[in-house]
């Protein structure tokens, strides 16, 4: 169940809400999970505005955008890390209206430790969340 937050300059996106939708929508169909509510409830992003002022590279530039995927540990294999980081790039550089924001956009994969991923007050393991899928999808 991946979290996702998105970094940009205030203005880069004009529908936050329907980007943060997409990205969480694309995560959760890469990491193969069930279109359950214990998934979709818990799969979402945050879209951080930043003041135009507070982000620069090297050369003074502050047009990039940052995608982090906080997801839990072995979930994405080789070909899903390279499928996730092509898609959300797709996806921002098209709410941005901007195609070439793909070359100013960074996603980073992040892998929750076990047990590093809580919700409901319980620190959950790779085994308590396959758990709690079974249940759901039993109807328990």
């Amino acid at each position: 169940m991946p979290m996702i937050d998105v970094y940009a300059t205030a203005g880069t996106f004009k529908d936050r809400k329907g980007l943060a939708k997409d990205l969480a929508t694309a995560v959760m169909r890469w990491e193969g999970v069930p279109s359950i509510p214990l998934f979709k409830d818990n799969t979402a992003a945050l879209v951080h505005e930043l003041p135009p002022d507070s982000a620069s590279n090297v050369s003074g530039e502050s047009n990039y955008v940052r995608i982090q995927v906080l997801t839990p540990v072995g979930v994405l294999d080789r070909n899903k890390q390279l499928g996730v980081v092509r898609e959300l790039t797709d996806i921002a550089a098209a709410a941005a209206g901007d195609p070439t924001l793909t070359e100013r956009t960074w996603v980073l994969i992040t892998e929750s430790p076990e047990g590093g991923w809580g919700i409901n007050g319980h620190a959950n393991t790779g085994a308590d969340i396959v758990a709690a899928a079974r249940r759901a999808l039993a109807g328990k």
